[in-house]
């Protein structure tokens, strides 16, 4: 959907002694967002593990070898945030949808329209320059991820991700299923059409993908947005799911609990401008006493 020709935000009355940029040291309003205006395809990896009530056990771990487009256009205008116990402040933000489907299967996995937002430095609390990005998914549950940005002159520090599901009281004990082996015979994951390209490595760590993808490039420079719903480093952010993923009196169906997710913007080496994005993302979903890890990654290059 396009905006109208006219829409450009204008704060009223206007927004006085705002801070006009909420990182200088960026040229753009959009601060470390700024390198993501454009359109972006690629592949990646989906991993969720998904609630089973048909018979048998309470899970099935679903893989998918993924392909994805996102696009993201500028909101014109400045936009204003009223505050109380601090003066107002201007943030610059950009909108995006983001679609992902199965590469073996060519079906639709998750579509996702959404927001991220520029935001300066502020009293009340006292938070630095921040990023925030606002979601929402059709499957009933919208995000709110708020964190940090940085830029370094080297490649991304890309930690390992794991699907091992865990308790979800102190002390976090882990498990391991059988269905996390793929030389395991069983009903209660991706059939082998749609393991096409898997690999036990894969399954063990979704971020090897993002590793193999860059294996042999020379990436000159990264900006890295971590975000998450949780109060660290910066207070806000959080999740809302619909009534029948949160459940009743017996627990949630498979309620969304929290979000961390990491962007990197990289510029590789021969190209002007960052032209590869690459993301690791960790949704816990709370069932059955357990936190379930789902794990998407991707790896993307700007059109």
């Amino acid at each position: 959907m396009e905006l109208a020709p006219d829409f450009s935000f204008q704060p009223l009355p206007a927004v006085e002694n705002a801070v006009q940029q909420p990182f200088p040291e960026v040229a753009s309003p959009l601060g470390p967002l700024a390198g993501l205006v454009g359109k972006w395809s690629g592949r990646g990896f989906n991993v969720i593990w998904r609630p089973n009530s048909t018979s048998g056990q309470d899970r099935f771990l679903e893989l998918n070898v993924t392909s994805e487009q996102i696009e993201f256009d500028a909101i014109p205008g400045q936009i204003p945030n009223r505050g109380l116990l601090q003066p107002d402040i201007n943030m610059f933000g950009l909108r995006y949808l983001q679609q992902i489907s199965d590469a073996n299967l060519k079906a639709g996995l998750h579509i996702e329209p959404g927001l991220w937002v520029a935001i300066p430095k502020t009293s009340d609390p006292n938070v630095p320059p921040t990023v925030a990005r606002l979601a929402s998914i059709p499957h009933g549950t919208t995000i709110l991820v708020q964190g940090t940005a940085s830029t370094a002159a080297a490649a991304p520090a890309i930690p390992t991700a794991s699907i091992k599901p865990f308790t979800i009281n102190p002390p976090s004990q882990t498990f391991d299923f059988p269905e996390q082996t793929l030389t395991n015979q069983t009903s209660f994951r991706t059939p082998a059409a749609g393991l096409v390209g898997v690999t036990q490595a894969m399954v063990n760590d979704p971020n090897s993908v993002l590793h193999a993808a860059i294996a042999g490039q020379h990436i000159t420079s990264t900006t890295t947005l971590h975000v998450t719903t949780g109060d660290t480093p910066v207070p806000g952010g959080g999740t809302a799911n619909t009534a029948f993923l949160k459940g009743g009196p017996q627990g949630p169906n498979a309620v969304t609990a929290s979000v961390v997710a990491t962007f990197w913007l990289e510029t590789v080496q021969g190209q002007p401008a960052e032209n590869q994005l690459q993301y690791s993302q960790t949704v816990l979903l709370n069932f059955n006493g357990l936190s379930w890890p789902h794990v998407t990654v991707g790896t993307l290059r700007k059109a």
